[in-house]
């Protein structure tokens, strides 16, 4: 699978600002194609950020965030230079992550 994330983390003093977006339909199951019939719903399930070894954010979500999901966050705790993993796990069992370094 190709990588479905973009993400950008900049330290600044102690604090690291974390902007991402994640390419995925995001289909609530409650919308039908040109054909009349229903899109079955897909959607990730939960989003996680760490730094080290520590989980610094958790989303928890359902079929109402809009497709190709942004997310911006800001958390205390890691340095310019360390390295932020980013996994999601959708309702289907498809997942993805990678990594980005801290500037």
């Amino acid at each position: 699978m190709a990588h479905t994330i973009r993400v950008r983390a900049i330290a600044n003093g102690d604090t690291v600002q974390v902007q991402s977006l994640i390419q995925h339909p995001m289909d609530s199951g409650f919308v039908k194609d040109s054909a009349g019939k229903l899109i079955p719903p897909h959607y990730i399930e939960v989003v996680t950020f760490a730094a080290g070894n520590k989980t610094v954010f958790t989303a928890f979500w359902g079929p109402a965030v809009s497709k190709d999901p942004y997310l911006k966050f800001s958390f205390k705790g890691a340095k310019k230079g360390d390295t932020l993993t980013i996994s999601w796990v959708d309702n289907k069992g498809m997942h993805d992550s990678t990594t980005a370094p801290i500037m």
